[in-house]
């Protein structure tokens, strides 16, 4: 069997605001912007925790994949927009205080703080896009 030291780099979400999605991952949840990148009126924009440089998310343009017909796009839009197209799951030492700030600020909450059948205590959000943003209590 051949063993890798293998890890995350980089997690891709849609954003539909640049400007919004700052605001959410870098004010509220207080992400470093590691890269901000702009390209024919698009922007790639590059987040994660402080002082864990190894994990980022990066923020993209939904469907930016030349490929992808304008009928595609629109559909990927509104699933977007449905919460129903990307997610990802983050961790927190204090997720009540975490819940209540991010609760505070106007953020769509999908889920209050609560254990799981299987065990784990979380809470979800949706970001400024839609995409489902839960956190789990960090063990």
């Amino acid at each position: 069997m051949l063993t890798v030291n293998l890890t995350i780099a980089h997690v891709f979400l849609p954003h539909t605001d640049p400007e919004a999605a700052l605001g959410f991952y870098r004010d509220l949840l207080g992400f470093e912007v590691r890269n901000d990148v702009g390209y024919e009126g698009m922007r790639w924009i590059t987040v994660g925790p402080v002082g864990v440089p190894g994990a980022s998310i990066v923020l993209q343009p939904p469907a930016a994949d030349p490929g992808v017909t304008d009928a595609e796009r629109r559909t990927i839009v509104e699933l977007i927009a449905k919460g129903v197209y990307a997610a990802v799951t983050l961790a927190a030492d204090d997720l009540d205080g975490l819940f209540d700030r991010l609760q505070a600020a106007g953020v769509d909450v999908v889920q209050e703080p609560v254990v799981q059948g299987y065990g784990v205590r979380d809470c979800a959000f949706r970001d400024p896009a839609g995409n489902l943003v839960r956190i789990n209590q960090r063990t």
